[in-house]
């Protein structure tokens, strides 16, 4: 079960963290710097692994299905391949023989993709929902825990950009911590029509319609000086 719901790797859609910069010359003027990885924050949170756990309930069936059926075509599919290895030890070589045979496990490989993808679609929905619902509030989980910390430049904790830190400059706890407090619980079971990152995209229309309502209205354009009125 646990393998099932962890396969596909934590995705956060379209995050709007303000604070998030990774310039040099920002961080050379930065008071105070930290790193954080804002996907494994998402992770730790209360609500997050709580949902896991009720989603695990709520779908075994489905749960158990995918697993039962991804052994069943895992050993087909250990049987055409097998089968392509074989042909291309052959001597002489059969190309014919070998392509067709690879083709085979090739279209079985991705039958059985799409197969699982379709079972597992119900509670992987559900998952994708509360991330969703945890992402929205992520942005004030950042600045809250950048304000307690004293932090004014905050990077993304990627191996391949930042090579080492120190525990003290890793603020993901505390990210973490945060959500705790603005999201206990998510829900698990998505409205009708419910899209992956609906959540997110609503909250970043709202936050830029807000932004345009905002903006003071641009004078008109005034007349060319000594042009004449217009008359009828």
């Amino acid at each position: 079960m646990k393998k099932i719901l962890t396969a596909s790797a934590l995705a956060i859609a379209a995050l709007s963290v303000s604070p998030m910069i990774a310039a040099p010359a920002a961080a050379q003027s930065a008071k105070g710097v930290a790193v954080a990885d804002l996907e494994d924050a998402l992770a730790q949170s209360n609500a997050y692994k709580t949902a896991l756990t009720q989603i695990g309930q709520t779908y075994k069936a489905q749960i158990d299905q995918v697993e039962t059926r991804s052994q069943t075509l895992e050993a087909e599919l250990n049987v055409l391949r097998a089968k392509a290895n074989e042909e291309a030890k052959k001597t002489p070589k059969n190309q014919t023989a070998i392509d067709a045979a690879v083709k085979a496990f090739q279209d079985k490989q991705g039958a059985a993709q799409r197969e699982l993808q379709g079972l597992s679609q119900p509670y992987e929905l559900a998952r994708t929902y509360v991330i969703d619902q945890i992402s929205v509030r992520l942005d004030e989980a950042v600045k809250a825990a950048m304000t307690k910390r004293k932090v004014d430049l905050l990077l993304s904790y990627n191996p391949q950009i930042v090579l080492a830190a120190e525990k003290q400059v890793d603020i993901t706890d505390a990210v973490a911590a945060e959500l705790n407090t603005l999201i206990p619980n998510a829900q698990i079971v998505p409205p009708a029509g419910y899209q992956p990152g609906q959540l997110m995209q609503q909250k970043n229309q709202a936050a830029a319609a807000a932004s345009r309502a905002a903006q003071p209205a641009a004078p008109a354009a005034a007349a060319p000086a000594g042009s004449a009125p217009t008359t009828r």
